[in-house]
């Protein structure tokens, strides 16, 4: 799959992804709006009747396939709203008393935590939409409502997690340097990708995993659409090396030159 063209068949990019990582889930992507409005104007998309973590809202999208859409008040507290700029972000929030003595043992190192966070700024966004990716357009003048996903995001296992950051450092090799919050991880995944527009790895959170379904073995990464097609692009070009997911164990006492064979002939 090219990504040198203007627009991307996003079903068709997550399809293609679930098949070469055998993903249990499809791929879903998020947007934020500037208004309520614009977000509610969306046909067909689902308000939430209950107070949730945005963890729940990503696992509606992500286990149950819905479109789902968030205002602030939907949100259960300012730790969500924040990573994603719907709110908190204030003196109280950053001091971090509200997690001392409960994930960190004082208010200065509850306030640490806070400061270590990827966030998007307040102030400009006022709604957010969660959706599978197959369920997104391509913006433009293409009929979908929806138009593009600001980034798009994917629960795998660590096995298919290292072979897509394989097909991603296929061309155009790049070192990925990421960082682990601890609690708040989606600070980690969604909210680095929004804020900075790069891939963006996670070990989900407790919060994720208790509320949102995450599942033990599972990690969560974050990026630009487009960066999916590149990886797509890398992960067929390693296939056609014999390195495809899942890998077959080759066995631990095995002559190990046959195998190697496979993908270095001659070498």
């Amino acid at each position: 799959m090219s990504i040198d063209g203007a627009r991307l068949d996003l079903p068709q990019l997550s399809a293609s992804l679930e098949g070469l990582l055998k993903l249990r889930n499809p791929p879903f992507g998020m947007k934020l709006f500037e208004s309520a409005e614009e977000m509610a104007s969306i046909p067909k998309i689902r308000r939430p009747g209950a107070v949730h973590t945005l963890d729940q809202i990503v696992g509606q999208a992500a286990r149950l396939g819905w479109t789902v859409g968030v205002t602030a008040s939907d949100l259960a507290s300012d730790q969500c709203r924040s990573v994603v700029g719907l709110g908190g972000q204030d003196e109280a929030w950053y001091s971090g008393r509200h997690m001392a003595g409960v994930w960190f043992a004082t208010v200065e190192d509850s306030a640490k935590h806070q400061a270590a966070m990827d966030l998007v700024p307040a102030g400009r966004y006022q709604a957010l939409v969660v959706a599978p990716l197959s369920k997104w357009g391509t913006g433009g003048a293409d009929p979908n409502p929806l138009g593009a996903p600001d980034i798009a995001l994917f629960y795998a296992t660590p096995g298919a997690m290292i072979y897509f950051i394989n097909g991603l450092q296929w061309s155009g090799y790049k070192r990925f340097d990421w960082s682990v919050v601890g609690e708040s991880s989606c600070a980690d995944s969604w909210g680095r990708a929004l804020r900075t527009r790069e891939p963006s790895l996670s070990i989900p959170c407790f919060a994720e995993r208790r509320f949102g379904g995450v599942l033990d073995d599972e990690m969560l990464m974050a990026l630009l659409p487009e960066d999916i097609g590149k990886a797509v692009d890398g992960m067929r070009a390693l296939g056609k090396n014999g390195l495809r997911y899942p890998f077959p164990p080759y066995g631990i006492q095995q002559d190990v030159r046959a195998g190697l064979s496979i993908s270095y002939p001659g070498r």
